[in-house]
């Protein structure tokens, strides 16, 4: 179903439930992602996610179509992402993962990649890379993750926070780099 036919069963008065678990249905995986690639913890980041699609449900009868109703939802999305950093960040309470990946029983070759004459674990390269994300501010994180992993143009990343396209491409610039030189430094 497209959006606007989403939209008119939501304004249709007595299918706006069945709109809305339709809308739900459609995007809630997307915006997970985006939202886990944020917050990192699924627990968390099924909170976000509830809260988005509260704010999504209260608002949805204001919607104007200015803009696309996915681009509108992620934006919503995106928000919520950033309360709840901030929350996060005023209580102090960021939790890291305390596990360490010290077994030494898993030291076969055939469990690591080459990679310039060493060899390396491909699950340490990927924590490796995911702190090096978390490491970003959170701008750069926002638009790399967007650009990186939604594979989105910087066009509708640029109508969902709201900055010129070019502050994005300087965002996504700057954010490549300090993950090139993360994933280059010793640890």
């Amino acid at each position: 179903m497209t959006d606007s036919e989403i939209l008119d069963l939501f304004h249709n008065g007595s299918s706006r439930e069945g709109a809305f678990k339709l809308l739900v249905e459609k995007y809630q995986q997307k915006i997970y992602w985006h939202i886990r690639r944020m917050v990192i913890e699924h627990e968390n980041a099924n909170d976000v996610m509830q809260n988005t699609f509260i704010k999504i449900w209260k608002g949805l009868e204001n919607f104007r179509s200015d803009s696309q109703l996915f681009t509108w939802m992620y934006r919503i999305a995106t928000n919520e992402c950033l309360n709840y950093l901030a929350q996060q960040k005023k209580h102090d309470t960021v939790s890291f993962d305390g596990t360490d990946n010290d077994d030494d029983d898993n030291l076969s070759p055939s469990n690591y990649i080459k990679a310039d004459s060493e060899y390396m674990d491909p699950d340490l390269l990927l924590e490796k890379l995911r702190k090096a994300i978390e490491s970003l501010p959170e701008k750069q994180k926002l638009v790399f993750n967007m650009r990186y992993y939604d594979e989105m143009p910087y066009e509708q990343i640029s109508e969902i926070l709201n900055t010129s396209v070019g502050a994005l491409k300087a965002s996504y610039f700057h954010a490549a780099k300090k993950i090139e030189k993360y994933l280059l430094s010793a640890d």
